[in-house]
């Protein structure tokens, strides 16, 4: 009857979310199909002529009834505890919600953004891969389990600096003891669904229920991770499958050593997609070292989705490509092609001499710092030293105090990539500075001391060879300088709030 049909409708579009709409829905499903039937067959027989358009109207209805019900109500955090709830569709995929969250938080879209499953019972995360439907994520995650909205330069570094993430030791083909790959091929190959690449080396693995490690020689292919029960020995009735890859996904362990006992830090965990809370299910792993890991971890994603992964890397490009005509050609160039230019004259010149070099970079510095000065003088109603003093708080990279173990922990959360940096309050000297800075997967720490030079204070982290006015234009200067650093500033560590 039409008072059932339209009652239900009504449950439908409430704006509750209570169990009388889930309910609702199939019975609606239903009586939409019956009326459909009815009207059709009852109007074809009083006019012979009656077109099936008549019913758009109510296909729209039960369209939209349906993009409704698909909804589902999801909650995102920055890392400082602060929330945004989000409208997901089913069909919606990581890469758009951190597109959306980009818009409604005005951050800077820089492709770094990543959708973070964090579960803090079992002290694990793990970023989303761009195509992987939140909706279903958020399924098999508990109600402790939370998403978080964090920047990953490291996503996709891979397939830029591949060099980087596989050692030569670590990638061969299968079944063969030195069939090493070439660095040429080292993509493709894992890119290729019919290649048997594999990564093998040692790992420490801890079984359920025991809380001792051990150390087994490792091989991760295509079918799961094996490990030898004999030695490092690979025929087939010495290796044990610890773990298939289809339906687990690889995880950073965020506890620390202590909680597992682990004989390293570089800990990571292999965890099935439909487990919850089960600890026994996990398969805690531990590497030698960070390298070793990132390889074990990176492999593993390419092992598993394999082209996937590249048409993510390769989809915000082509979303730019329909108006790439309209911008000027940029040739690509590697940070090692570029050389030292004096520009002092009429012509440009090419510095060959490191010395001459050097001495190059510290006038540019002088430079730098008198432009610093003429702007304090001219474009500030404040005292210079006033300005200088508080003036880099308003930026993204300054994170004020922080410790030297969270510092650390950002760093590592945001990928580890060469050139990512931030700065922040020294905790040994009230009035110095601390530069941390990621390079070649490890941590190292810049202290920036103040300098007083006719009655100015000025900031130098190469023992006052270069001075600054300020900790931006210090930071502008290593951003195209390296100097003292092992490599340039490139990528500023930052935390949104949404």
């Amino acid at each position: 009857p039409s008072s059932v049909y339209f009652e239900v409708c009504s449950v439908l579009l409430c704006p509750g979310h209570g169990q009388a709409r889930q309910n609702a829905v199939a019975l609606f499903q239903l009586l939409y199909v019956l009326r459909c039937l009815y009207l059709s067959h009852e109007r074809s027989i009083m006019n012979p002529h009656f077109h099936r358009g008549n019913l758009c109207g109510s296909m729209f209805l039960y369209k939209y009834l349906c993009v409704c019900v698909c909804l589902q109500i999801i909650k995102v955090c920055s890392e400082d505890g602060a929330g945004k709830v989000v409208e997901v569709p089913a069909d919606m995929r990581a890469r758009d919600v951190c597109q959306l969250l980009v818009y409604k938080s005005h951050c800077l879209d820089d492709n770094c953004w990543s959708l973070v499953e964090h579960h803090p019972l079992l002290g694990l995360e793990r970023c989303l891969e761009d195509h992987e439907l939140v909706v279903q994520v958020h399924a098999s995650m508990t109600s402790d389990s939370k998403f978080l909205f964090r920047k990953n330069y490291a996503k996709y570094e891979f397939f830029r600096n591949p060099l980087n993430f596989f050692p030569d030791q670590m990638v061969t083909w299968c079944q063969e003891s030195n069939g090493s790959i070439p660095q040429s091929q080292l993509l493709q190959k894992f890119l290729n669904s019919s290649s048997c690449v594999e990564v093998q080396g040692s790992l420490y693995w801890k079984e359920s229920g025991k809380k001792s490690w051990k150390r087994l020689s490792m091989f991760l292919r295509r079918s799961g991770l094996y490990c030898s029960t004999k030695g490092s020995s690979k025929e087939p009735r010495h290796l044990q499958l610890l773990s298939d890859l289809e339906d687990c996904n690889i995880y950073t362990v965020t506890t620390g050593r202590k909680s597992h006992n682990a004989p390293t830090d570089y800990q990571f965990c292999i965890k099935p997609s439909k487990v919850r809370n089960d600890c026994k299910e996990l398969r805690m792993l531990c590497a030698e070292d960070e390298q070793s890991r990132t390889c074990w971890m990176t492999a593993f994603r390419l092992l598993k989705y394999g082209i996937l992964l590249y048409q993510n890397y390769k989809s915000p490009q082509q979303r730019k490509s329909p108006l790439s005509h309209f911008s000027t050609p940029v040739r690509s160039v590697s940070e090692n092609s570029l050389v030292a230019m004096d520009f002092s004259g009429r012509t440009g010149r090419v510095i060959e001499n490191p010395l001459e070099a050097q001495s190059a970079a510290l006038e540019e510095g002088q430079t730098w710092r008198k432009r610093g000065q003429r702007m304090n003088a001219l474009g500030s109603p404040l005292h210079p030293s006033s300005v200088s003093s508080v003036i880099h708080r308003t930026q993204l990279w300054f994170h004020g105090r922080i410790m030297r173990d969270e510092a650390h922990k950002m760093v590592m959360q945001q990928g580890q990539v060469d050139g990512l940096f931030l700065l922040r309050d020294s905790q040994s000297n009230p009035r110095a500075f601390v530069l941390t800075l990621c390079h070649h997967q490890k941590i190292r720490h810049f202290q920036i001391l103040p300098y007083e030079e006719d009655g100015q204070m000025f900031f130098s982290l190469d023992e006052g060879s270069t001075k600054f006015t300020d900790l931006i234009h210090l930071v502008e200067f290593y951003q195209l300088n390296r100097g003292v650093l092992p490599c340039r500033l490139k990528h500023p560590c930052t935390a949104v709030a949404l």
